[in-house]
């Protein structure tokens, strides 16, 4: 951000709350951006007996992940991932379960994650292009981002059997 949102002066680097931030150079204006983190809704998407993984199109080939997708003003987080199932998938999210809260510092997000069960037939969007399902016994987490909640899911249904 070159310019204050605010009064149009420059915004430079400025030490404010012991941080650097993008402050307005003019004083009297006062603009802070706090480039707060960005709330993103996740979906472990339980689809009969598998977990529906989906393949974003600007990801590189082979990369699935589960559902995501930005929390929109004044939206409850478990409305907005049965939404997120249905815009995406075009299946009927039901049963939001909470599994946690997740920074993502690499993309600024925080990732509210819910496992859901979804019934109907999938129907992708255009932000889509492919769909893996992966048994539910077989499904595998990782190091960062939405693979914390998946390995926080596995472990849960692990314990509880």
């Amino acid at each position: 951000m070159r310019y204050c949102p605010e009064c149009r002066s420059d915004m430079v680097n400025a030490l404010v709350d012991n941080e650097e931030r993008l402050a307005c150079m003019d004083v009297e204006c006062g603009f802070v951006h706090w480039n707060n983190p960005v709330p993103v809704v996740a979906a472990i998407v339980e689809y009969g007996e598998n977990i529906v993984l989906a393949h974003n199109v600007q990801w590189p080939e082979g990369v699935f992940s589960v559902i995501t997708g930005f929390l929109e003003q004044g939206e409850d987080p478990a409305e907005g991932v049965m939404r997120e199932v249905h815009e995406e998938l075009g299946l009927s999210a039901f049963e939001p379960a909470l599994i946690g809260v997740y920074p993502f510092a690499q993309m600024n997000q925080v990732i509210i994650a819910y496992h859901v069960k979804a019934a109907g037939e999938i129907k992708l969007n255009h932000e889509l292009d492919a769909t893996k399902l992966v048994p539910v016994n077989e499904l595998q987490g990782w190091n960062f981002g939405t693979g914390l909640a998946v390995r926080d899911f596995v472990a849960a249904r692990n314990s509880s059997e």
